[in-house]
């Protein structure tokens, strides 16, 4: 198989093809006794990680993984065909959603951070978890936290790190600082150390030991993982299963009478790539594929542990991914599967596979099921987004970037757009803006994964990128010199996003 990018009539011909997918999907529930009470939902944000666009069948009906549990959810609810992450990598848009705020805001302006990094988000800035946590929600997280640490340090006169950690001690800030009742995590991603556990910001069981290096599948290695310290029993096959069975545990944990809210971080399927035996060959698209197909069941548990607990009818899911698939032109060739869907790029990309993700609401009752939105929304709308759900208006100081996307989610129709623009953004620290069908991008390359990152311009030539998603979806005719006025208009706009500190209406 050639790669070839997607013309106009292909792409609109995907899109209306897991359209008719998706509303066939069916909405029947557990006929479960329902714990519905007149306190506001409960709220169960699920993010996978470097899940693309194109990995669910719900969105690519031509994707070589089985996803049933998310094809059953798009049955059951809405499903966004215009959602996108505020970075293409994963701190950042952790960052963001949990912040309501852009991350190139923070003192993190490009790449992400480790697993000894200090804590990003400052303690005193409100969180979704801590606006919740104060309308009376037991909060949870529960999975991958790559949000920094306080590492409390055996020597004190050294910053914290590989070698200087008391891991005896329970960290300083973490989940328990932002507004989470109760956590459950590994530090950052699954292929940085230190490779443990913390409960509630303990260490469960101390890194004591040293695991090499990991090549890529790809390049015939085991997974992809950094060489350095591990707990004795630290098993990377074993963490998607303990995220999933952490999570029914919390779930089972609580009450009709308190509404809860759960953030699950996945640690799937970035890498390193570890499917259980139980998986693998379930996919087309080898270690990849069957590891998605793993996350998708892993989500289907969870949802099921919701209905079968009677907790389904008053709860709001929300399925997205913190960025698009780290799958290159390389990958989609051997597998002719397409983890980005129809899109330019990839992770880490400023083109539209590094940040456009699967985007999936359920709420019976409330959301009508088997519907889409073509509305453009932003991660960091779930900030606004759950204000709105309890009833607060959120202050200056609060989720400068977050728009209420819940009359989105309620009226599939709508036509009115919700934000008036976007900015995107990727770890090289190249911008972004797209407003309407125009995408302003400042910069030559794709600022990412994909060569070339950057491109000098030419003395006579564009010194950015500038594309009309509607006619050319696939970002292929730069139009920067054919239309200055809209150059202009878009940079003026963004500029004035990143000097005002907010993008929100105040």
């Amino acid at each position: 198989m050639t790669s070839r990018m997607y013309s106009r009539r292909d792409f609109l011909g995907t899109l209306g093809c897991a359209s008719a997918a998706f509303a066939l999907a069916g909405c029947k529930t557990q006929a479960t006794p329902s714990k519905t009470t007149r306190h506001p939902p409960n709220i169960v944000f699920i993010l996978a990680d470097d899940l693309g666009y194109g990995d669910p069948r719900c969105y690519n009906t031509q994707s070589k993984v089985p996803t049933p549990e998310l094809d059953r959810l798009a049955g059951e609810g809405i499903r966004f065909t215009d959602a996108h992450t505020p970075s293409a990598v994963c701190t950042p848009t952790r960052y963001g959603f949990l912040t309501g705020r852009y991350c190139w805001r923070s003192r993190l302006k490009s790449g992400v951070l480790w697993g000894y990094s200090e804590p990003l988000i400052e303690a005193d800035r409100l969180t979704v978890a801590s606006l919740l946590r104060r309308h009376r929600y037991n909060t949870g997280c529960i999975g991958k936290w790559h949000l920094g640490l306080g590492w409390v340090p055996k020597d004190p006169a050294k910053r914290s790190g590989e070698g200087n950690v008391d891991y005896d001690q329970p960290v300083t800030h973490g989940p328990q600082a932002l507004g989470f009742d109760y956590s459950y995590i590994i530090p950052a991603s699954l292929d940085m150390d230190p490779y443990c556990w913390l409960e509630n910001g303990r260490v469960i069981e101390a890194p004591t030991e040293y695991t090499p290096d990991s090549k890529r599948r790809w390049d015939g290695g085991e997974g992809y993982w950094r060489g350095g310290p591990i707990a004795p029993s630290f098993d990377f096959y074993g963490v998607l299963p303990t995220i999933t069975a952490k999570s029914v545990e919390f779930i089972e944990r609580q009450e009709a009478a308190t509404p809860f809210f759960l953030y699950v971080p996945l640690n799937a399927p970035h890498t390193p790539w570890m499917p259980t035996k139980e998986f693998r060959g379930k996919s087309e698209a080898d270690w990849y594929g069957d590891f998605v197909a793993q996350t998708d069941a892993c989500i289907g548990q969870i949802v099921q542990a919701l209905d079968k607990l009677g907790f389904g009818d008053n709860t709001l899911v929300i399925v997205t991914s913190d960025n698009g698939s780290h799958w290159p032109v390389e990958q989609i060739q051997q597998f002719d599967h397409r983890a980005n869907g129809p899109w330019r790029g990839q992770k880490a990309d400023i083109h539209e596979g590094g940040h456009r993700v699967p985007f999936l609401c359920r709420w019976p009752g409330r959301i009508k099921p088997g519907t889409q939105s073509s509305q453009t929304i932003c991660l960091t709308d779930l900030m606004a987004t759950c204000a709105a759900v309890v009833g607060e208006s959120l202050a200056p100081d609060a989720g400068q970037d977050s728009y209420n996307i819940l009359p989105a989610m309620l009226d599939p129709g709508l036509s009115e757009p919700i934000r008036k623009a976007v900015v995107h953004h990727s770890p090289s620290g190249m911008f972004s803006i797209r407003q309407g069908p125009w995408k302003l991008i400042l910069g030559l390359g794709t600022g990412g994964f994909t060569r070339p990152a950057t491109v000098e311009p030419k003395p006579d030539g564009p010194k950015g990128q500038l594309y009309n998603l509607q006619d050319d979806p696939a970002e292929q005719k730069n139009l920067w010199m054919e239309q200055p006025e809209i150059v202009k208009r878009l940079t003026a706009l963004l500029e004035r996003y990143q000097q005002q500190g907010h993008s929100r209406p105040m």
